[in-house]
């Protein structure tokens, strides 16, 4: 039995001052301009500098001690980031102070590849260095994009959408699903070395299949929003924007658009769809409803304690889907070697 739970996430500023410093240790390594810094850094400070995804994590963390409290699993829950405070390194220097010696940890990441998956295990791998002798075990729990929870969340945030809008444009209104977008390089590479890349793509694909088959939409799209980095690098397309444009010469008036690639309300999803798809949509004459994400419902805390019981009880393993997922399940198996590595950046000339 594991001594306590880890919530690792992304993290996110929580004030002006924050932002740039946040933003650096997103990019380090990369060799980002700071002129690029500059301009998403006034994507934060549209809204005051604070990114609502650490609050956001803290509900979700209330919601999951209560439901281990019920469930009779006596683990107290940490939390800790990868890009801004609280740290994971710090986080874990004070789980080893506090004499945990073994931990689960559930990630806000439902998917495979590098950055949804592999990176995070580098992250406990680098918090363990840090505090160095007496660190405690850190496992991570395995992806959850085809949980049947999830999918329900995310399926009754959709038809909850939908009756926002006009009555007259719902039953012709079209469902577009969105997730982060990655490099085409790096979903290629994502899942393990002989199962054939598009990991990424593929569990982003089926859980919209999913989401799609709940709600009984027989027709939707899936596409991809906040890509950055330089334009010559492909990126997986089309881009949420840019989409709208091409259902508006469709002649389809009404969109419903599920951000299935989040957990929470990032700013990112505030940003590329509250602000800039629906102003897109707007100056198209086109109704728009955006789906909420599922961090907040009471099933998103269920689940997590479902993931680990299947780990620590041998509960069963519920998935909806038919693409693999990885990570330590219920028999241990863990992500195979060189799986979701980080391919290659091109050298900048």
């Amino acid at each position: 039995m594991p001594d306590a739970l880890l919530l690792l996430s992304f993290g996110g500023p929580e004030g002006p001052e924050d932002v740039i410093p946040f933003l650096e240790n997103v990019t380090r390594g990369r060799g980002v301009p700071p002129e690029r810094l500059a301009e998403v850094a006034q994507h934060y400070l549209h809204f005051g500098g604070i990114s609502p995804i650490n609050a956001l994590n803290r509900q979700i963390i209330t919601a999951l001690e209560a439901d281990l409290a019920d469930a009779g699993l006596d683990l107290p829950v940490y939390f800790g980031n990868r890009n801004w405070h609280p740290m994971v390194e710090d986080t874990v220097a004070r789980m080893t102070a506090d004499g945990v010696r073994s931990a689960l940890v559930f990630t806000t990441s439902a998917w495979g590849g590098y950055s949804g998956c592999r990176q995070y295990d580098e992250d406990i791998t680098r918090a363990r260095a840090a505090v160095g002798a007496g660190a405690p075990e850190l496992v991570k729990l395995r992806h959850y994009f085809d949980h049947p929870l999830l999918i329900e969340s995310f399926a009754d945030a959709i038809t909850a959408a939908v009756h926002q809008l006009p009555a007259d444009r719902r039953s012709g209104a079209r469902l577009v699903f969105t997730a982060h977008s990655i490099p085409v390089s790096a979903d290629l590479s994502a899942g393990p070395p002989a199962g054939g890349g598009r990991l990424y793509s593929r569990q982003v694909a089926e859980a919209a299949r999913l989401c799609a088959a709940a709600t009984g939409f027989a027709e939707y799209d899936v596409v991809w929003q906040s890509r950055s980095g330089p334009p010559q690098v492909p990126w997986l397309e089309p881009d949420i924007v840019d989409h709208l444009d091409v259902l508006h010469g469709k002649g389809i008036d009404a969109v419903v658009v599920c951000p299935v690639g989040f957990v929470s309300d990032h700013l990112e999803v505030i940003w590329d769809l509250d602000n800039e798809a629906s102003t897109r949509a707007a100056e198209l004459g086109m109704a728009f409803a955006r789906a909420g994400t599922p961090g907040t419902d009471p099933r998103f805390a269920r689940m997590i304690v479902e993931l680990i019981a299947e780990r620590v009880s041998a509960g069963p393993v519920r998935e909806l889907g038919t693409v693999p997922g990885y990570g330590c399940t219920v028999d241990g198996a863990l992500c195979a070697p060189g799986c979701c590595e980080l391919p290659a950046r091109p050298v900048r000339r």
